[in-house]
């Protein structure tokens, strides 16, 4: 062989070796790094404030309840900033107040105690205020939209269909993005990303800021679900640009560290940062499953240990369900935990995810034919999701239909970055 060809073969070797590299380096820490170094945390400061000119003022005029949702809304700010549970539940009593002083007959205190129910996972305490507002008829269309969120979060899918069709309007954000979880529901990312993208080019041409950083954080997840890590990175970072403090964008880069470029002590660094301003519960998750794929078994133990002793608070109510389900269907001395966690949430939210976690739970106590039964029944057909398809593929497995299952894992194997380098182990040995 030529020298020449030598030389060509060895950069064909290396352009080969680039393309099929789908673990390439995508971050880098000087891009995020500014974020982490403010030990301010501005949109804190702004909501204490908030609420903190709102007492005043109510402790001046106890009579003035309107000051209630005043307060409201800035204990939900702060809870948002920092994921303090107390503030959420704070704002949940200033927000019953006012609706007690109302006599539930104003559709705005009906919606905003709605959402905080939403936040809280009671969908359908959520739903009976809104039913309350949409009766009254006052601002009806703000209404309707939170009635197609709930209802989709409920699982009433021909429900939230009706409700999406009733808001329908063109180049209207709020429809766009609503449109775009419906098409996420239906398993049509594509038309998700489309739609979402049409909503992005609205929020940027507005220049409302929390706007775009919704819907940058919305984009960015869809990208990373489609294989388009460059495209995700970016948004989180843009997110990050209008609010330095953004912890689900920080997770998000933090994700993408872990599971895309297997770093794990750098991804972990991250969610450590960000824990010294937003804590909660699923942290420690994240943070047991990097220990776990790093094989440091003390660090998994500890984080899980810390997630076990925060879930007991009970303000966090039954917002950890389906966690709790995850973690004690595989431990067959939590099998009693496991089951009455599933079935409260199948309670709560009758989904086919709901339906799934039940089914998890029989499928790893051995009950192989109940766990296929409620799959067919509640499941199969009805969500996209890769964590329900790779139940259903073992459980496929286990009742040797083979068949199904090879269909069922070059799904998953298009999956792996959603579902993480812990999982994508277990894919390889369906």
């Amino acid at each position: 062989m030529t020298p020449i060809y030598k030389i060509l073969s060895a950069l064909l070797i290396i352009v080969l070796y680039s393309c099929g590299n789908s673990n390439q380096q995508i971050t880098n820490a000087k891009d995020y790094e500014p974020y982490f170094v403010s030990e301010e945390n501005e949109m804190l400061q702004l909501a204490t404030a908030d609420l903190k000119f709102w007492e005043k003022k109510l402790e001046k005029e106890p009579n003035q309840f309107p000051y209630l949702a005043k307060i409201a809304a800035s204990q939900s700010l702060i809870f948002s900033t920092t994921g303090d549970i107390n503030a959420l539940i704070e704002a949940e009593k200033q927000l019953v107040k006012a609706n007690e002083i109302t006599d539930y007959n104003t559709p705005g205190y009906l919606c905003a105690l709605a959402r905080n129910y939403i936040s809280q996972h009671k969908f359908k305490q959520a739903l009976e205020l809104l039913k309350k507002a949409e009766t009254n008829g006052e601002n009806l269309r703000a209404t309707q939209k939170m009635l197609f969120d709930v209802h989709l979060e409920l699982g009433n899918f021909d429900v939230a269909k009706t409700y999406l069709e009733t808001i329908r309007k063109a180049n209207d954000f709020d429809y766009l993005i609503r449109l775009s979880k419906w098409s996420d529901h239906r398993g049509n990312l594509d038309a998700a990303i489309k739609y979402m993208e049409q909503a992005k080019a609205i929020a940027e041409a507005s220049n409302i800021s929390g706007t775009k950083q919704w819907v940058y954080t919305n984009l960015a997840d869809y990208y990373g679900h489609a294989g388009r890590i460059n495209d995700s990175y970016a948004h989180y970072l843009k997110a990050l640009e209008l609010n330095p403090d953004d912890a689900y964008a920080k997770k998000g880069i933090a994700w993408i560290v872990y599971s895309h470029e297997k770093n794990p002590n750098e991804a972990l660094r991250i969610l450590e940062g960000i824990n010294t301003k937003f804590n909660a519960p699923d942290y420690h998750l994240l943070k047991a499953e990097i220990a776990d794929f790093k094989g440091d078994d003390v660090l998994k133990e500890n984080e899980l240990t810390s997630y076990y002793n925060a879930v007991k608070n009970p303000m966090y109510g039954d917002m950890y369900n389906k966690y709790n389900v995850l973690l004690f269907a595989e431990d067959d001395t939590a099998s009693a935990k496991a089951l009455k966690y599933a079935h409260i949430e199948v309670k709560n939210r009758p989904t086919p995810q709901s339906y799934d976690l039940l089914a998890w739970t029989y499928f790893n106590h051995g009950e192989v034919d109940d766990a296929l039964d409620i799959m067919e029944t509640h499941v199969i057909g009805k969500t996209h999701e890769p964590d329900v398809i790779l139940h259903l593929a073992k459980i496929y497995k286990a009742k040797g239909m083979l068949k199904k299952v090879k269909e069922l894992k070059k799904e998953l194997e298009e999956s792996t970055f959603e579902l993480g380098p812990v999982t994508a182990k277990e894919i390889k040995n369906i």
